[in-house]
């Protein structure tokens, strides 16, 4: 029997861990819905996920995207890799991948670090959210692509509209955004600096190919709405590592591995976006009929016990891969940015005020992204 899950139910909202697990026990597929929309096909094991996620039979069109309300000369600027055909995909995806490399973004670190400095010295309060988790990854991405540093508080309140999802300040943030991407774009062409988009504006390919101004305007804002992925991780990392010790000294031991695992167990993308069957595809469990979407449950495939032994456990030494960053060839292309980025949150923060204390902590009801509202401390 497939089991159906409401996002809007109250047990989804309140532990979306429990619930999807519960649901990937009782059978490989799921369905998922909630009043307004659905319902999906929802893939709850590891392996189903890993082969869902790299089977070229299930596409991602427009569908799967909600798009926000913004004037329709800013709408093709919105399309990015994720939505492309294979091949164009493919030919973007050579032409970037050079400058999100693991070495690219170990190199990277001692510029994140005086931002993770800067950011701890002007706590006014005792929210991390708002006074760092929040402003932290805008403020990496500025640094990243080149954004001058004059207009670096406005980019940050479009981060914070991001962050937020979808709603009236997000769209108001879209047209700003797309807007400083083209000036920073044409600002680099005319004097590159030491910076991605100046980097991809010298890169190409062996045929000569290179990605063209609104190419790479696209992907200024592909980087800031994945780039806002942290400022949900490193909040829900500083929630567990503030109230279990054994975490804790995890970290202390081995930054690195820990991080990964506070991705697989409580990164905050909890559901994929859904893909479309291009044809009948037969799936553990049903049929999935031609145009049909489905997702993948990234939080009940995280913590199968099929897949990871103790998979409640953060055992920072753990080699099995997660699916955190997705899987195949739409694995997220900044994965190894926000590795480093969380890391070195987590290090400086838990170094310069290593008797921090959770005051209080509040969490969205979200049954898509696992994240805080507020996450008041006392140091």
């Amino acid at each position: 029997m497939v089991p159906e899950i409401d996002l809007t139910g109250m047990q989804v909202l309140r532990d979306p861990f429990t619930a999807y697990g519960r649901a990937r026990e009782q059978a490989p597929l799921a369905r998922v819905g909630a009043p307004g929309f659905g319902p999906m096909w929802a893939v709850t094991r590891y392996d189903d996920a890993k082969r869902l996620l790299v089977d070229p039979r299930f596409e991602i069109n427009t569908d799967s995207f909600m798009r926000p309300d913004v004037p329709a000369e800013y709408l093709p600027l919105l399309r990015t890799m994720s939505e492309m055909a294979p091949s164009e995909h493919l030919r973007q995806r050579r032409l970037v991948a050079p400058a999100f490399t693991p070495r690219r973004a170990a190199e990277f670190r001692p510029r994140i670090e005086p931002i993770v400095e800067k950011l701890l010295d002007g706590l006014d309060g005792g929210d991390l959210l708002a006074g760092f988790a929040r402003p932290l990854p805008m403020d990496v991405i500025c640094e990243l692509v080149g954004i001058d540093e004059a207009d670096r508080p406005q980019w940050r309140e479009y981060g914070a509209a991001v962050a937020m999802g979808a709603g009236q300040k997000f769209a108001e943030a879209v047209p700003g955004i797309l807007d400083g991407a083209k000036e920073a774009v044409a600002r680099k062409r005319a004097e590159p600096g030491d910076d991605v988009i100046s980097d991809l504006i010298r890169a190409q390919d062996e045929n000569g190919d290179r990605l063209s101004d609104a190419e790479l305007v696209t992907l200024v804002w592909h980087l800031v709405l994945a780039g806002q992925t942290p400022t949900n991780l490193i909040a829900n990392a500083i929630e567990v590592l503030l109230t279990s010790p054994g975490d804790r000294a995890a970290f202390h031991e081995n930054p690195a591995g820990a991080v990964d695992e506070l991705i697989r167990l409580h990164g905050p993308g909890l559901l994929t976006i859904p893909r479309y069957a291009s044809e009948d595809v037969e799936l553990p469990g049903a049929t999935i009929a031609k145009g049909e979407p489905v997702l993948t449950v990234i939080a009940a495939a995280n913590r199968d016990p099929r897949a990871f032994t103790d998979p409640d456990r953060l055992v920072a030494s753990r080699t099995t891969g997660h699916l955190g960053f997705a899987h195949g060839p739409h694995f997220c292309l900044g994965a190894s940015l926000a590795r480093v980025e969380t890391e070195v949150a987590l290090t400086v923060l838990l170094r310069r005020f290593p008797e921090l204390a959770i005051k209080e902590a509040e969490r969205a009801p979200d049954p898509g992204t696992w994240r805080l509202s507020s996450l008041v401390v006392s140091r």
